[in-house]
């Protein structure tokens, strides 16, 4: 069995962020990077479901500058075993379209059973990169999965919808699958595991062997901070003080009180 799971570099959620110069992205220069989170849960599915046997072999895909290598080779210390790393210094800059094309476009020939993605990225947040793969390669995609059991060539998996209501769907294989909190608890890398990984085939292609016509759909026309608007008061004192307090600034402020 063959599984592919696709992960993303994403800046800690907790980094301060700025605009970059062109207004369309974020400044990456001294932020920290980490695997984007609902890509942890991918990789651990697809480490579990090759530790029940069956020599499943796990390649791990991600798009991005070299950076992107680290948090590659964190999915190599949990347990894939090797790495496709598509060079690509203007990823920050495709739509959901190009990446999901390239990804498909390497994917397409390769025989994958089984493709993992995150449910979304924490930076751009699209959640269309797995469904846009599934629909280019022509097979069944599972999205906001929680619960994943294989069963041969079967995938029985238990998705998340509108509030807090499951869904238990049944597909058969080749399937992608698109990971949600509460899938798993991923697994820390042990020191051995990482440098274990070190040793793992980890192959660098070039963007343009994989992307192809046609070009972006979706472009970043600006990207802003939201202006603060207004603030707060607060009232401090006994009860009936703060209740003559909020009468009188509603009666200023709004005119709904008389």
């Amino acid at each position: 069995m063959k599984i592919l799971v696709c992960i993303k570099q994403v800046p800690d959620m907790e980094s301060r962020f700025k605009v970059n110069g062109e207004g369309t992205w974020y400044e990456d220069s001294d932020l920290a990077w980490r695997m984007n989170e609902y890509d942890e849960y991918a990789v651990e599915q697809a480490v579990q479901l090759q530790s029940q046997g069956g020599g499943a072999e796990i390649t791990v895909l991600s798009i991005g500058p070299d950076r992107v290598k680290e948090a590659m080779k964190k999915a190599l210390a949990m347990g894939a075993d090797k790495g496709l790393h598509i060079q690509d210094d203007s990823s920050h800059k495709r739509d959901p379209w190009e990446i999901a094309t390239m990804i498909a476009n390497f994917a397409r020939n390769e025989g994958f059973d089984l493709i993992f993605t995150g449910m979304q990225s924490q930076d751009r947040g699209s959640a269309q990169v797995g469904i846009l793969v599934a629909q280019m390669l022509g097979i069944p995609a599972v999205s906001t999965v929680v619960s994943f059991h294989y069963d041969g060539d079967t995938v029985t998996a238990k998705r998340e919808l509108e509030g807090g209501t499951k869904a238990v769907v049944k597909v058969p294989t080749p399937a992608l699958f698109t990971c949600q909190l509460g899938l798993n608890t991923p697994r820390y890398p042990t020191l051995p595991n990482i440098m274990k990984a070190k040793k793992k085939e980890l192959t660098s292609i070039p963007a343009a062997q994989v992307l192809s016509e046609p070009a972006a759909v979706v472009s970043t026309r600006a990207l802003f901070v939201p202006q603060k608007k207004g603030g707060a008061r607060v009232l401090e004192g006994e009860v009936p003080v703060l209740v003559t307090q909020l009468v009188g600034i509603l009666k200023e402020k709004t005119g709904l009180v008389k």
